[in-house]
């Protein structure tokens, strides 16, 4: 789950971490009342939606009076927002985020996350911030600075000295570092964060620490134990199928492509999306209906597929461990029927009752087109989703 930076910055300041004084506003008339309030010389006027590169896409006003604050909120609420991390319809900026300006002499990076392939917690640096990291790690990797933080052992204090010197921070930066660091990663640890950045990172004039912007994302799975998280969710933010999917205990993420794909397990379903662009095509979402695949269920993620209007073909992809294909051959059937399937439908069906599965879509009547192997399934779903035979 993600949230607004404002409400980050609300949980930063709750753990002891330095955040410019800043109010939120959803009319321009709020942002000018906001401005004055804070009675700072220069404020900026930020668009508060789950997405990063929002001062290259207008998003983000420096401005130096509260009328100024009110035409820039007049300007970028309402606006549809267009950046690389928004989906490619953008995204409808609905408040800002009014902050106090401030005295920036140098811009740095900071994030917490889990290192899985270490199986540690990783604190990552640089002392490129502002700028995207993933440019930073392609152009300049050794720009980036990591340390990993043992889960048994926690955050030391030589290791945030590592990072602050690695920065180029003089001692007192250092000093000042500690319990900036602290914070974060009590921060990430009390609330099961799944990332904790701040992006930039400014050392001020006045050689102070600020958290100037800060996006932290949280472990769904654990949010049972967070319900005061859990409130923050803003659903306006959230696919409409992505949200729909959740209600129903479904795993979805709308992508780009235009084969729709069902598959049951995590793993499976990235080596279904894998095996389509290997064959030469783009799937349309990640679809995992679990192992509790039942038909009713079925009959919802083929909902959920077909709302995607660039959808030119399905392949539904099952391995029988936990859940019976003929169970799943039910569903694709009542769900091709009831909700009258146009494009072409490829289903590749293996394990428990797979052979009972396959006569139920052989006998159904439909135009359901089977497939043995997963590199035959892809095959046969680019095909159909450009028109041809495989």
């Amino acid at each position: 789950m993600n949230i607004h930076e404002y409400q980050a910055k609300g949980l930063l300041r709750a753990f002891g971490v330095a955040v410019p004084e800043g109010q939120l506003a959803t009319t321009p008339e709020e942002a000018e009342q906001a401005a004055k309030a804070l009675g700072t010389s220069v404020v900026v006027v930020k668009a508060q939606v789950h997405a990063g590169g929002r001062g290259k896409a207008g998003g983000v006003k420096v401005v130096k009076s509260p009328a100024d604050a009110k035409k820039a909120a007049s300007d970028i609420l309402g606006m549809t927002l267009h950046t690389p991390q928004t989906p490619p319809e953008g995204k409808l900026v609905r408040k800002v985020y009014v902050e106090a300006g401030s005295d920036i002499a140098d811009e740095l990076y900071l994030a917490i996350l889990f290192d899985r392939s270490a199986e540690e917690f990783a604190i990552v640096a640089s002392t490129e911030g502002g700028m995207e990291i993933e440019e930073v790690a392609a152009e300049t990797p050794e720009k980036i600075l990591t340390v990993h933080v043992e889960p048994n052992v926690g955050l030391q204090e030589y290791q945030v000295r590592k990072l602050g010197f690695g920065l180029g921070l003089s001692n007192d930066g250092v000093r000042k570092l500690l319990p900036f660091v602290r914070g974060l990663f009590d921060l990430y640890i009390a609330k099961d964060c799944s990332q904790v950045e701040i992006n930039p990172l400014v050392v001020t004039e006045q050689g102070e620490l600020l958290a100037l912007d800060g996006k932290i994302n949280f472990d769904d799975n654990a949010l049972y134990r967070h319900p005061d998280i859990a409130e923050l969710r803003d659903r306006d933010e959230e696919d409409e199928r992505e949200r729909a999917a959740n209600e129903i205990d479904l795993a979805y993420v709308g992508l780009d492509g235009n084969i729709g794909c069902m598959v049951n397990g995590a793993g499976l379903a990235m080596a279904t999306l894998d095996m389509i662009h290997y064959c030469g095509g783009t799937p349309a979402n990640f679809l995992d209906a679990g192992g509790g695949a039942d038909t009713e269920k079925v009959k919802q993620a083929f909902k959920l597929i077909l709302c995607d209007e660039n959808v030119e073909a399905i392949l539904v992809n099952i391995f029988g461990g936990i859940v019976r294909c003929d169970l799943i051959a039910e569903g694709v059937v009542a769900a091709a029927a009831d909700l009258g399937i146009r494009v072409p439908l490829v289903v590749r069906l293996q394990g428990t009752m797979a052979e009972e599965g396959r006569k139920i879509l052989a006998e159904s009547g439909l135009d359901i087109t089977p497939a043995e192997t997963l590199q035959e399934a892809g095959e046969l779903a680019v095909a159909a989703a450009k028109g041809g035979a495989a």
